[in-house]
């Protein structure tokens, strides 16, 4: 029984993940605004602001959707991965464990939940998982 509900855990998980992703992503572009970002970006000590605050941007939106699509999710599972580590490294490590605190519980959870959907396959209705399909030679 718990593996037929799996599909639909992995898509439910995919698509929560995804609309977090797509809203931080989004508010860096339009409530903060790119210049405000890269400032705090540089502010908080993150290498290379100026890149590293549009492409942290651009991973979370494309990223999210993509999530919320189940398309390319080993790309960006590991993209996202590796952007919720730098927030972890570069900005909420020295605040402790609390989120209520600035701390990395927030940002762990995001890192575990994008490396299980990145090895994950996708679950239902995942592109992945339907382009894939499509590839596999019938069976006579």
């Amino acid at each position: 029984m718990l593996d037929q509900l799996r599909p639909y855990v992995l898509l439910v998980a995919r698509i929560a993940l995804g609309v977090i992703f797509v809203f931080h992503g989004s508010q860096k572009f339009l409530s903060s605004g790119l210049a405000q970002t890269t400032a705090a970006f540089d502010a908080m000590g993150i290498p290379l602001a100026v890149v590293s605050a549009p492409a942290v941007a651009i991973i979370e939106v494309v990223g999210g959707i993509a999530l919320i699509l189940g398309a390319a999710l080993p790309v960006f599972g590991f993209l996202l991965t590796l952007v919720m580590l730098g927030a972890l490294v570069f900005v909420h490590l020295s605040n402790g464990f609390s989120v209520s605190e600035g701390g990395y519980e927030y940002v762990l959870a995001l890192t575990a939940g994008t490396m299980v959907i990145a090895l994950s396959g996708g679950g239902a209705l995942a592109v992945d998982a339907l382009w894939q399909r499509r590839r596999q030679p019938a069976t006579v």
